[in-house]
């Protein structure tokens, strides 16, 4: 069985009764339909005159192949622009402010009204136009406000759709971006369209490809960069599902943040830094970062079932562990590739001397026992805290956090004491690529990172360059280690910081065991959490950390019902822009991958601290006590 994804747990029982189209089997259908081209939306559609754009689009079936060219493939419902091979994602809209477009869409299905959004003005209100089988309705309007948009069509009904509803069962291959340039802007970044195609064979069997651009992980395009560039990015989540976007070894600033009926694009002074980015359905963004190191590294959704094997279209299921390094195999799904290269001149970061006496260094065991609970064995990471290694069977769920001063280089040696080969991503930190922790493509060409396979050991080199709160965990066999609880929180300080455990709070959100139907939610390892005892008078720092494998949690603060009050200071590691480090109500989101720190000055009194996902009613609560 292949896990559902975490909106797909919310809404399943709405898609009781309602399927969309099965895909058609056989030799002869193989020959009968067109074969979808993945867009890597770098060539605008449509034809340009004067201050005009004229498009023509139909709606077929096509066969897709969302991995290799003979591989598993699926027949969907695409956008063709006429006279062209049918893309997946939908031809790419492109145009200048004020631009008037005039886009002529056929339904050539034989059996659905399609319903087409996103063809209007922006800003705009939400709109659906019906387009039955055989018809076609032309779309003139004036491109509107700069900015990242998309545009869709979902058939199947003769009412209009409800979007969480129908994508129960997936056909989101209808989705292409829509941008809209300011004038004398230039065009030099790149647009990523995520899309999922599934269909639920039965109530235990869900069969799913989940792509970028078209293509599945290992088949994603490999983005090459250099060290130095400006790398311009729009990422546009086209599917019903939520991704928390995350890009590995370096911050990337977001520039700005869309729905489908506009665009919000930030000013200087509200602009942020993250390494993980919470993208809602049918939502876009506008990241710009640039690499200072090269080599291999990763942008991916950071919750596990979208890039493990379960996010293979007839893939062998998560029940199915992968034990070996080959990223090809340990990993799916929405997963890009990205190769730094050295800058003109060899330009790359600053040499550390690793053997000078000014380097931490610290011990890090893999360690395992058994367990009679959700997984097979109980897991986590165990730091050396003096001369002894610890026990052999030691666990501590979460792993305790590492604390690390900026600027001081460390040196972590990962020796492996479990049953499994591991690997340890530094979740958020700027280090060099060999030691990121993606076992078979961190480092370069010639110098891989392997697996730690059991009884062996790796040494990671960290360079810390901010301060904030940060995370380690498995990169390898995701879903068994990630639930068995592999993973804890990095807390990096100021130099001349001492950590002080009565005014520095870290909570871990996490999972106890892999079950998606009835998952069981852990915050610092447990479900039941002991009251937390506070001065007053102090500023306590809280650092949050979601490390689960799915789902997005709301955190709040009360006090006999009123909402606390706190100061948002940093997310994902990185200080917040003094605009939005302001006192004010203690509540926040935070997905997969996110970490999010405020500070707390609280009077005498008793409050309580929620965690909640309030879709499946879970609800974890820590008494807070202020003296």
């Amino acid at each position: 069985m292949k896990p559902m994804g975490p909106v797909l747990i919310l809404i399943a029982l709405f898609s009781a009764g309602f399927m969309k189209r099965e895909p058609r089997t056989g030799d002869a259908s193989r020959t009968a339909v067109p074969v979808v081209d993945a867009n890597d939306n770098r060539t605008p559609a449509g034809v340009s005159r004067n201050d005009t754009l004229k498009i023509d689009l139909a709606i077929q079936i096509a066969r897709w192949y969302p991995e290799a060219a003979d591989g598993p493939s699926v027949e969907v419902p695409v956008f063709t622009e006429v006279g062209h091979a049918p893309q997946i994602p939908a031809p790419l809209i492109r145009v200048r402010t004020g631009t008037t477009i005039v886009a002529t869409v056929k339904n050539s299905l034989s059996d659905s009204v399609t319903w087409v959004r996103g063809l209007v003005s922006h800003p705009t209100a939400p709109d659906s136009v019906p387009i039955k089988p055989g018809e076609s309705h032309t779309f003139t309007f004036s491109a509107g406000a700069p900015g990242t948009y998309m545009y869709s069509a979902l058939p199947g009904r003769i009412i209009p759709p409800i979007v969480a509803a129908d994508r129960i069962n997936e056909q989101e291959q209808l989705v292409g971006a829509f941008v809209v340039d300011s004038v004398g802007a230039p065009i030099n970044d790149r647009i990523f369209v995520m899309n999922i195609w599934g269909n639920r064979l039965r109530p235990d069997k869900y069969r799913n490809a989940l792509a970028i651009n078209g293509k599945s992980w290992p088949f994603t395009e490999r983005i090459a960069a250099g060290v130095g560039d400006t790398v311009r990015w729009r990422v546009i989540n086209g599917s019903g599902r939520r991704h928390p976007m995350h890009l590995h070894g370096f911050y990337f600033r977001v520039d700005s943040r869309g729905t489908t009926t506009g665009d919000t694009i930030y000013s200087s002074g509200a602009r942020r830094l993250a390494v993980t980015e919470d993208m809602a359905p049918a939502t876009t963004m506008s990241m710009v970062w640039s690499p200072d190191r090269p080599g291999n590294w990763l942008f991916h959704c950071h919750l596990t079932f979208h890039v493990t094997s379960g996010a293979r279209l007839d893939g062998p299921g998560e029940e199915h562990i992968m034990h070996d390094a080959n990223p090809s195999t340990h990993m799916a799904g929405l997963v890009l590739g990205i190769n730094v290269k050295p800058g003109v001149g060899g330009k790359t970061a600053a040499e550390v001397n690793w053997n000078g006496g000014n380097v931490q260094r610290l011990r890090l065991f893999a360690d395992e026992r058994p367990r009679t609970g959700r997984t097979p064995f109980a897991m986590s990471y165990v730091l050396q805290r003096d001369n002894r290694a610890p026990a052999v069977d030691s666990i501590e769920s979460p792993g305790q956090p590492i604390v690390m001063t900026r600027g001081v280089p460390t040196q972590v040696t990962v020796l492996n004491r479990s049953h499994d080969g591991t690997a340890v991503h530094w979740h958020g930190i700027e280090l060099e690529s060999y030691s990121d922790g993606v076992a078979g493509w961190s480092g370069a060409m010639n110098k891989l990172a392997p697996m730690i396979a059991p009884n062996d050991s790796f040494i990671a080199h960290l360079t810390l360059k901010r301060a904030g709160t940060f995370i380690y965990h498995t990169h390898l066999n995701d879903v068994e280690q990630i639930t068995s609880g592999m993973y804890g929180p990095i807390v990096v300080l100021e130099p001349g910081e001492k950590y002080d455990p009565s005014r520095d709070h870290t909570f871990t959100i996490g999972w106890d065991g892999p079950q998606t139907s009835d998952p069981r939610v852990v915050v610092n390892g447990d479900s039941i959490s002991q009251p937390l005892e506070l001065k007053s008078g102090v500023t306590h720092r809280l650092r949050f950390v979601n490390i689960a494998p799915a789902l997005r949690f709301i955190i709040s603060i009360e006090r006999d019902s009123t909402p606390g009050k706190w100061t948002p200071r940093a997310k994902d590691g990185a200080d917040l822009p003094p605009a939005l480090r302001k006192p004010g109500t203690a509540r926040t989101a935070i997905d997969v991958g996110e970490t999010f720190d405020a500070e707390f000055d609280p009077t005498p009194g008793e409050y309580r601290l929620s965690i909640i996902q309030p879709a499946l009613k879970i609800l974890r609560t820590k008494k807070i006590i202020v003296r």
